[in-house]
């Protein structure tokens, strides 16, 4: 997939959205927020969930988790770095993980529950560290970004989400 022509056709689709620059960009921030984490099959239920709840724009979201799919070859390496960031963050006193190559893992050590929670409540921590301050760069880049080509095309959405007054219609 041809990771330019992924950002132009979705940016395209989210200034075409008829909704207020921050509930547009609230979307997108929910959206990139879940998909940095490692909650596989439920990160657009948890991106439509949040998004409802907030009162940001569900389509919004939608297309901002659709983005961990372009990054999809790079995902095991920001899950290793998510999981090294949790498990120092959990670790008392500080320490880095072991590197995988010195692990000795056996085939059902990886059908345990015993390792999803020591591999997963890192990860999920890590994932929550990482992704925070570029969901909030993705809401602030977004909501600028939308504010500044409604400023240059004001006819192509209204800055409220509504239809004008009748006395103003052309």
């Amino acid at each position: 997939m041809n990771l330019h022509k992924w950002f132009k056709e979705h940016s395209l689709k989210l200034l075409a959205l008829r909704d207020t620059p921050n509930a547009i960009a609230g979307g997108v921030a929910i959206g990139i927020f879940f998909g940095f984490t490692p909650l596989f099959g439920v990160k657009t239920l948890l991106s439509l969930l949040f998004a409802w709840l907030t009162r940001c724009n569900i389509i919004a979201a939608v297309i901002a988790v659709t983005l961990h799919d372009v990054a999809l070859p790079f995902m095991p390496i920001l899950f290793r770095w998510e999981y090294e960031i949790g498990y120092w963050l959990l670790s008392d006193p500080h320490q880095w993980p072991q590197r995988l190559r010195d692990l000795h893992w056996r085939a059902h050590a990886w059908r345990s529950w015993t390792t999803f929670f020591t591999i997963g409540k890192p990860l999920l921590l890590g994932s929550v560290i990482v992704s925070t301050p570029v969901a909030l760069l993705g809401f602030w880049t977004t909501r600028n970004v939308i504010v500044r080509h409604r400023r240059k095309h004001p006819h192509s959405a209204d800055t409220e989400g509504t239809a004008p007054p009748p006395d103003q219609a052309h």
